[in-house]
């Protein structure tokens, strides 16, 4: 499925339609350059999900936990070197928990991220807009 954002308001509630239609064990794997949006896309899962509190980048903490009607994991993987070092962090537990995962930097540990992890691809366009491809059969009929 592609979708154009056209500002963080539409990419936020696009984030919000994907986390009222996430199920538990659902994993989402972003990838975007720096200032792509998914970290914003993140804060609409969350909200999506029914988080209260107010979502924020876990590029230090590398995970953030959050409760809302399931349990969200926000992972940033750009500090990890490769899976190797997520699977020191336990992520299987997370990713094979209740709850819901997603991971920002996906690609820096490809080789971690399961089979049937929800793909969504952020590429910023010129004009400001947000072109959004999201790959996962669960998720892509959830949004139509």
């Amino acid at each position: 499925m592609r979708v154009v954002c056209a500002d963080v308001a539409e990419t936020e509630a696009l984030g919000e339609r994907i986390g009222r239609a996430a199920a538990a064990r659902t994993v989402i794997a972003f990838r975007g350059g720096l200032g792509a949006g998914k970290t914003v896309m993140c804060r609409g899962i969350a909200r999506g999900l029914g988080v209260k509190e107010p979502v924020t980048s876990p590029t230090y903490t590398i995970i953030n936990e959050y409760d809302g009607s399931l349990p969200f994991y926000h992972f940033d993987a750009y500090r990890l070197a490769s899976a190797e070092d997520l699977d020191q962090l336990d992520a299987v537990r997370y990713f094979y928990g209740d709850g819901v995962c997603a991971v920002e930097w996906s690609e820096r540990v490809a080789d971690a991220m399961p089979d049937d992890a929800v793909v969504v691809q952020i590429e910023p366009m010129p004009d400001g807009s947000r072109l959004v491809q999201v790959s996962g059969r669960a998720i892509e009929e959830a949004l139509s």
